[in-house]
């Protein structure tokens, strides 16, 4: 959470491949200011040897909030890599593509390029994968599944098995693929705190290489090492 300076702290001793920031569902409406101060203080710092990539997570499109999150984290010249959610259309990438091209410093755009990956959280957004693939050439690098906002949208029940979820995970591992783009992220595991939970993180993650993903979503620190 972007809000919070002690998870923020937290992450600087977390090996992970990378670490995102979130200003969106994690940050309350009136913590949205104060969230985006905090992200840009800690992106600006030179990121820790322990991680390999930092991104920010700003709030949708369509909320009418993420012109005012990218207009603070682009001019940090740590700024790498952006995460989009709820990307429905096309049409929320050119958005964020515009915004870059006019915000991010000319200096930074050519030394400092920032990519994108792309949330999949709606049906609209899997009917939708082929021209989203195509929006923006060279911003975007990959796709995330986002099970559990995809799984309300389309009144799914999330089972173990995971096979509610089949027919999305391999549309997006196939349009990745299908437009060269080089991130593949499957669903979070949202449990975490017993032995089982840590055995069925083994099993995701093991399903969903099989299935062409070559990414996972973590929500906490124990799950990295898996």
């Amino acid at each position: 959470p972007g809000s919070s300076q002690r998870f923020i702290d937290k992450s600087l001793s977390l090996r992970a491949d990378c670490l995102t920031y979130d200003l969106e569902d994690s940050v309350t409406p009136g913590n949205k200011a104060n969230a985006r101060r905090l992200v840009r203080e800690a992106i600006d710092k030179p990121i820790p040897s322990t991680a390999k990539e930092r991104a920010v997570r700003i709030n949708a499109v369509s909320s009418g909030l993420a012109l005012a999150d990218l207009t603070e984290v682009l001019q940090s010249p740590n700024l790498t890599t952006l995460v989009v959610p709820k990307v429905d259309s096309a049409s929320d990438l050119t958005f964020v593509k515009d915004v870059i091209e006019h915000s991010r410093p000319k200096d930074l755009q050519h030394n400092q390029p920032v990519s994108v990956i792309g949330l999949v959280e709606s049906a609209r957004s899997l009917t939708n994968l082929t021209e989203i693939c195509r929006a923006a050439p060279g911003l975007l690098s990959g796709l995330t599944f986002a099970a559990e906002d995809f799984a309300l949208d389309l009144s799914l029940t999330r089972t173990p098995s995971l096979t509610e979820f089949l027919f999305a995970r391999s549309a997006i591992v196939t349009a990745c693929r299908a437009h060269n783009l080089p991130s593949i992220i499957d669903l979070v595991a949202t449990a975490y705190k017993s032995e089982a939970d840590q055995e069925r993180l083994q099993e995701e993650c093991e399903n969903g290489k099989r299935m062409g993903f070559n990414g996972k979503q973590c929500i906490h620190p124990s799950q990295t090492s898996t």
